[in-house]
């Protein structure tokens, strides 16, 4: 039998939040006890059925309870224009500027060859394998303005012209700082960057 109390269970295993430290995690065990114990239960079935049964969608690998997410499903989208980002919540944050129509891919990551992650690791073969099927006649490079996310949108230029010349390579352009993160950005920043994308050559 541990002995460690589920107070302090509970304590360390809300620490796993981003932004979320001792006192912090304290706070939220104490409130939950205290005057939500309904609310923490509703999280908890919520949280282990997410865990369950949220994956990552087979053709953009956006995170979705089924094969294709509701936006690869939807026949309206625009499947000659690919917008490659980091991160689900970059899906997120793009769609909320309703200015963007096309398809989405998520590398899940950014090379980074110091900590072994590599065109692998980010889903480049998949990625290769949506340029490879001809649809796609521009590619958005949203990665962050980071020395990695620069080496990655570099990396997805070469891969694109690759599969054919002809496809426009841009990269989000005003609005987005130096080091920024797309999904920290207001929706009217993004909606610049997409509307003043630069082609990338």
């Amino acid at each position: 039998m541990s002995n460690v109390s589920l107070l302090t269970e509970l304590i360390d295993s809300l620490k796993c939040l981003p932004g979320v430290g001792q006192k912090s995690a304290q706070r939220m065990a104490y409130h939950l006890l205290d005057s939500n114990r309904q609310g923490a239960l509703q999280l908890s079935n919520v949280l282990n059925e997410s865990m369950q049964r949220i994956g990552n969608c087979e053709r953009c690998r956006d995170y979705t309870e089924e094969k294709l997410c509701s936006l690869c499903a939807n026949p309206r989208r625009d499947i000659t224009t690919l917008c490659v980002v980091e991160s689900p919540s970059d899906v997120l944050a793009i769609e909320s500027t309703a200015s963007f129509s096309g398809l989405f891919f998520v590398l899940l990551g950014q090379l980074s060859p110091l900590d072994g992650i590599g065109p692998e690791e980010i889903g480049m073969p998949l990625l290769a394998e949506r340029l490879a099927l001809g649809e796609v006649e521009e590619v958005i490079v949203a990665t962050s303005s980071t020395i990695e996310g620069e080496a990655t949108a570099h990396y997805i230029a070469q891969l694109a012209h690759k599969y054919n010349s002809k496809i426009k390579v841009s990269r989000l352009a005003q609005g987005v700082p130096l080091g920024g993160e797309l999904g920290y950005l207001d929706q009217s920043t993004l909606a610049l960057s997409i509307a003043n994308r630069n082609r990338l050559d």
